[in-house]
């Protein structure tokens, strides 16, 4: 007997599938477009299958059902139509669902990467043009970005006309250094490459580490794009009279990009899928996820959503029909079952870090994927009211996300009522709930400017092997010894030997783990220079910074010029710093907190300046100054670099001891050369260098 709808039932069903196609929407959009998340993948994936039980039920499928489109950037600039459309992939969690859609044919496993897809296009050997997936039909022209992101090469060897898709990424690695060097808050790598992308500045967007990883070579043909043909969805000649220089293998093709020189994704080939091939490839996929923060070598460094299953025979791909937003055979998207555990809230704990205090809920142990699972961060005040996050005893349901973040997924059972603390729970000052204007989120701030907490990931940046690389003090281990009152400038962590007894007590150290601690503290004492210039967390400042900033000045020679000289601009003339870095070094060092913190600080340690290692004697006892631009070495790095080679010393400024002055400027009324005719100083071209010194001539 079948049963049929009432019309009640019916009109219910209808409102939730308008409730979950807004939910999901709003979802993606925040997604794509580098905001604070709305859901988790887990809810996302739940909701998703829901609304397409509904619509086979109901018949009803609205236009903007995200069954029907694909999930779109809202990336500002000039749009640009794809040559081919960039459709999505149809999703399961079935290991049986990837052997019947493999037909038996030998396909290739590798990861689905979680970041945002770009499409390349090369005419002639150059890069003619970058533009984001968008909808999958029209996206956004960001080619003027593309020298700011790793892996995408502005020439490649292949002549004609290249099409190839990728997707951009950050590292673990890289969004953790930038959460400690910019003091801003992003959820995840994905969110904030998403949020890069919409930048104009090519120097901050460098700034983020973005890679580009290609997955797919889509068209390849041995002419430059002509005419104004209607190319194909899939991938092949743009033109029917020209020869497509290119194989039907998918696994040629990849091998084809390697070639050109990009770094293309991690793959594996399995002839024959069989349950059981399929099942220990995937297996071995998922070990590398499982042992990111392990301390394993094998961990994998991206972010991942899952895996891709595609045909080697790209011939056959094109063979398949579109459904929805799908290409039946373009590919398959195999996405982890979660496993979920159900537990019990002991607390909140309210977390310090930058410049929120966010929750943490502590929950009776569990054990997920292998590990004991006590807590999960709730990243806000907006996402525990959307749980429904009660007190003490509340039920919930956890999961590790993607096999690697604690999650709490929902709440069963909601117990008590959420306090919020109007106190810091480090200082004490009050607390005020802060909603921003862009995405609604609410997140708990402490008042005070001044907040020992506040200063948590510079800090951890401090320790970090960066920066003074003291092996064991994790940022919980500091973020106790701040709540403590232990630590309130750099200094302080070594002088914890005074409160060893007191560590000892507490819960999760003891006399062993206590003395470990102190010992790598005073290991850290004799430091590198490099590395004691990144710890102090100047804004800008990252590795690459430090390093060139201490290719012209020592540390006293750089506080003294940043602290004594009141022109913003004085670093600017050291290749690749610039004006905004220059003047931030500036600003930082001029700070007299910022200073007494560095004298506190260089009281407690010895730095060490690694000698550059001599390979000749062409320059022994003679010390330069470079000023001005070359033109026959790379950078004045690469000059100053070659002289230390020969013996030689280059500092930043004329003086008595000054040998020569190099500037390709002879003649120039600079103040260095002015100086230099002052106190009989000979003033060299590069040209007159090479032909006493040698170098990039020779």
């Amino acid at each position: 007997m079948l049963l049929t709808l009432t019309s009640n039932e019916e009109s219910m069903k209808e409102d939730r599938i308008r409730q979950l196609v807004d939910e999901l929407n709003s979802a993606s959009e925040a997604y794509y477009n580098g905001k604070s998340e709305l859901m988790t993948d887990y809810e996302w994936d739940a909701r998703f299958d829901e609304l397409k039980r509904l619509e086979a039920e109901t018949g009803l499928v609205l236009p903007e059902s995200p069954t029907q489109k694909v999930s779109e950037d809202n990336i500002e600039g000039r749009k640009e139509q794809h040559e081919y459309a960039a459709l999505s992939l149809a999703k399961t969690k079935q290991v049986g669902d990837l052997v019947k859609w493999a037909e038996g044919r030998p396909v290739w496993v590798s990861w689905k990467l979680d970041g945002l897809t770009l499409v390349a296009t090369y005419d002639n050997g150059s890069l003619t043009k970058l533009v984001t997936r968008g909808n999958g039909h029209v996206g956004t022209n960001i080619t003027h970005l593309a020298k700011a992101i790793a892996g995408i090469p502005q020439t490649i060897k292949a002549k004609g006309h290249t099409v190839i898709r990728g997707e951009a990424i950050i590292s673990y690695d890289n969004f953790e250094r930038f959460l400690l060097e910019s003091g801003e808050d992003y959820a995840n790598p994905r969110n904030l490459a998403s949020g890069s992308l919409t930048l104009k500045d090519m120097e901050e967007v460098k700034r983020r580490h973005i890679e580009w990883i290609p997955f797919t070579l889509v068209a390849r043909s041995d002419a430059p794009k002509r005419g104004s043909s209607q190319p194909s969805l899939w991938s092949g000649s743009l033109f029917d009279d020209e020869p497509v220089a290119v194989s039907d293998s998918w696994g040629e093709r990849m091998a084809w990009l390697d070639d050109q020189g990009f770094n293309t994704v991690e793959r594996e080939r399995i002839d024959n899928p069989t349950i059981d091939n399929m099942q220990q490839a995937i297996d071995r996929f998922t070990l590398r996820v499982t042992n990111r923060g392990n301390g394993k070598d094998s961990g994998f460094a991206y972010p991942v959503d899952g895996l891709v299953v595609c045909y080697d025979d790209t011939a056959y791909a094109q063979t398949g029909s579109i459904t929805g937003h799908h290409a039946t055979r373009a590919g398959l998207a195999y996405k982890w079952q979660d496993e979920a555990a159900e537990t019990e809230l002991v607390e909140i704990e309210w977390s310090c870090a930058a410049s929120t205090i966010s929750p943490v809920a502590i929950f009776r142990p569990v054990e997920l994927e292998g590990t004991t699972v006590k807590r999960a961060s709730l990243c806000n005040i907006s996402e525990c009211e959307r749980l429904g996050i009660g007190s003490k005893g509340t039920k919930l349901s956890v999961i590790k996300a993607n096999k690697i973040i604690p999650k709490v997924i929902k709440v069963t059972e909601t117990i008590g009522k959420l306090e919020i603390p109007e106190q810091c729970p480090v200082c004490h000052h009050p607390t005020e709930v802060v909603e921003s204007e862009a995405s609604g989120t609410r997140t708990l701030h402490c008042t005070n400017h001044d907040c020992p907490a506040k200063q948590l990931r510079k800090y951890a940046r401090f320790v970090s092997k960066e920066g003074m690389n003291i092996d064991g003090m994790s940022e919980q281990t500091l973020s106790r010894f701040i709540n403590l009152g232990w630590i309130s400038e750099y200094a302080d962590i070594y002088r914890l030997r005074s409160h060893i007894a007191d560590i000892v007590t507490l819960g999760g150290f003891g006399e062993k783990s206590a003395t470990n601690i102190i010992r790598a503290i005073e290991k850290a004492r004799k430091v590198d220079a490099q590395q004691l210039l990144y710890a102090l967390n100047i804004p800008l400042a990252g590795t690459d910074v430090c390093k060139k900033l201490l290719s012209a000045y020592d540390i006293p020679q750089l506080i003294a010029t940043a602290h004594g000289n009141p022109q913003p601009d004085v670093f600017a003339h050291i290749d690749g710093i610039g004006p905004e870095k220059s003047a931030s070094i500036v600003k930082w060092f001029s700070n007299m907190r910022n200073l007494q913190m560095v004298e506190q600080l260089l009281a407690e340690v010895e730095i060490v300046y690694k000698e550059p290692q001599q390979s000749g004697g062409r320059c022994d006892g003679l010390t330069f100054v470079i000023t001005g631009d070359v033109h026959h070495f790379n950078n004045r790095n690469h000059l100053k670099a070659y002289i230390e080679s020969q013996g030689g010393k280059v500092t930043g400024s004329v003086s008595k001891n000054t040998s020569f002055l190099i500037n390709n400027d002879v003649t120039s009324a600079s103040s260095k050369n002015k100086k230099a005719h002052e106190l009989g100083i000979t003033i060299l071209s590069e040209d007159d260098f090479i032909a006493q010194y040698g170098g990039v001539e020779e």
